[in-house]
C-alpha cells in the first residue's frame, strides 16, 4: 500500500470522528484542570480521564507524576504515548497540555464556561481552544493509523502535560530534566498552541520575556502640602516616560516577528492611597518587555536600572525593582529543520495554502525544547480566542489539524 493510499484512508477515518470529537472536547470542558496558582486542584482528574480514553483505543500511555504537595493528589501528571512506526530510530511527538486558565469574570460569558455548547460550527467552553483543540486533534491522529492499521513511517508520540499555564514546571520542564531520555534530537516535535486563523503560519522563535514590578517609596502627606512628602505616583509616572526610552535605545527590527520591533509597556498598575487628598507614599507599577533575541536582556535591565537611578536622584525617593518572569529567548528552530519541512508539506496539502515562518512575542513550551537543543515547531489552525470570555473551537479545524498532524505522522521530513 502506498504512502499516499493510507493518507487518504486516514483522511477519511478523520473524518467519521466528528460526533466523537465534540463529545471528547464536552468530558474535557466539564472536567476542568486548574493549578493551585488559579485556586484549582491540579490536572489529576482530567488526565485519569485521558488516560481512560486512550487506554480503550487500545493504546499503552506512560504517567509521569511531578511531586507537588499543594494538590490533593500531590502529583501532577504528564502522559506520554508511543506508537511504533517501521523505523523506531527517531519519533514523531505532538505535545499539549492538560491545564486550562480561570473563566475570569462569569457575566462575560453568555454560556457557562465549564459547560460545552455547540453552535453554529464551533465549540464554546473554557479550554476548547486553549489547548483542547490541540490535544483532542493530536489524539484523533494517532487514533486514525490505530484504526486503520497504518504503519507509520517513524513512531508516533503524544505527550500531553501538566502546569503550562503557570510556568511548566510540573510539565515539560520537569519532563526534560528528570526524563530527558524520552526525546532525541534526530525527533520531529510539534506543540500545537499558537496559530492564525488563515492556518499559514509556523511559529519557530520567541522573543525574550522580562516582567519587571516597580515599587516606588516616598512620604505620604497632605495633598495641599505637597512639599512635606515625596509623591511617590508622580515619581513613578516619570519613570513610565523614562522607560519608553527603552524603544529608541533598542531600536532594531526582525521581520520574522510581528510586531518587528521590541516592545516595554506599563500594563498592571496596584491601588495607592484611598482617598484624593493623599499624597502617596507608595506606588507600584509593572512593565512587559518582549524583546528581539538579538539582544542581550541583562544590558536592557542594566539600562532600566540607570533611569531608575535617575528619577530616585530627581525625586528623592528609593525605588525597588523586582523580577517577575525573565526568559531569555531559546534559539531559533531552524526554517530547514525536518520538523518545519514535514509541517509545510502538511499545510500545504490540507489547508491549501502557503505556509509562512513567524516568530512570536509570547511564549509557548516549545522554548524548552529548543533550550534542550531539540527542534520544535509550533502550530495549528486558530481564532486566537485564548483566556478570552466565549473562549470556542471551529470544529473544522480541529479534524483540520487532526489531517496536519496525521500528514506529518506518516510521512516525516521525506522528500
Amino acid at each position: 500500500m502506498s504512502s499516499e493510499n493510507g493518507f487518504q484512508r486516514l483522511i477519511e477515518r478523520i473524518d467519521s470522528y466528528r460526533s466523537e470529537l465534540i463529545e471528547l472536547q464536552r468530558e474535557l470542558v466539564a472536567t476542568p484542570a486548574l493549578g493551585p496558582e488559579n485556586g484549582g486542584e491540579g490536572e489529576y482528574k482530567k488526565s485519569e480521564f485521558l488516560e481512560g480514553y486512550l487506554v480503550k483505543l487500545g493504546l499503552k500511555v506512560e504517567v509521569y507524576n511531578a511531586p507537588d504537595e499543594r494538590v490533593p493528589d500531590k502529583v501532577r501528571p504528564n502522559l506520554v504515548v508511543k506508537y511504533p512506526g517501521e523505523d523506531g530510530s527517531k519519533t514523531v511527538w505532538v505535545l499539549a497540555h492538560m491545564d486550562v486558565v480561570p473563566p475570569g469574570e462569569y457575566e462575560l460569558w453568555d454560556t457557562n464556561p465549564f459547560e460545552m455548547v455547540e453552535k453554529d460550527g464551533k465549540l464554546y467552553g473554557r479550554g476548547t481552544e486553549d489547548n483542547h483543540q490541540g490535544l483532542v486533534a493530536s489524539i484523533l491522529a494517532l487514533r486514525s493509523f490505530a484504526d486503520e492499521k497504518v504503519n507509520p513511517r517513524h513512531n508516533v508520540g503524544l505527550v500531553l502535560v501538566s502546569d503550562e499555564e503557570a510556568g511548566s514546571k510540573y510539565g515539560l520542564d520537569y519532563l526534560l530534566k528528570h526524563h530527558p531520555e524520552l526525546f532525541k534530537k534526530e525527533d520531529l516535535i510539534l506543540v500545537p498552541d499558537f496559530g492564525k486563523p488563515d492556518g499559514k503560519s509556523i511559529e519557530i522563535a520567541e522573543k525574550s520575556i522580562l516582567w519587571l514590578k516597580f515599587k516606588t517609596i516616598g512620604k505620604q502627606c497632605h495633598a495641599s502640602t505637597p512639599y512635606k512628602g515625596r509623591n511617590a505616583f508622580k515619581a513613578a509616572s516619570h519613570l513610565i516616560v523614562k522607560l519608553d526610552q527603552l524603544h529608541q535605545k533598542f531600536d532594531g527590527t526582525n521581520e520574522l516577528f510581528d510586531p518587528s520591533k521590541s516592545t516595554f509597556e506599563p500594563t498592571k498598575k496596584e491601588a495607592n492611597v484611598p482617598n484624593i487628598n493623599s499624597i502617596p507614599g507608595e506606588d507600584v507599577f509593572y512593565l512587559d518587555s518582549r524583546i528581539l533575541p538579538e539582544y542581550d536582556v541583562a544590558e536592557v535591565e542594566k539600562t532600566i536600572h540607570g533611569y531608575v537611578k535617575e528619577v530616585e536622584n530627581e525625586f528623592g525617593v528609593r525605588i525597588e525593582v523586582t523580577d517577575e518572569q525573565r526568559s531569555v529567548a531559546a534559539p531559533p528552530t531552524s526554517k530547514d529543520s525536518p520538523v518545519v519541512k514535514a509541517l509545510m508539506k502538511a499545510i500545504k496539502e490540507v489547508y491549501e495554502v502557503e505556509p509562512e515562518i513567524i516568530g512570536i512575542g509570547g511564549g509557548t513550551v516549545a522554548a524548552f525544547f529548543r533550550r534542550a537543543g531539540l527542534s520544535a515547531a509550533v502550530y495549528s489552525k486558530l481564532d486566537e480566542v485564548a483566556h478570552q470570555p466565549n473562549e470556542y473551537c471551529h470544529i473544522d479545524n480541529v479534524i483540520g489539524d487532526a489531517k496536519v498532524f496525521a500528514h506529518v505522522m506518516l510521512f516525516g521530513e521525506e522528500d
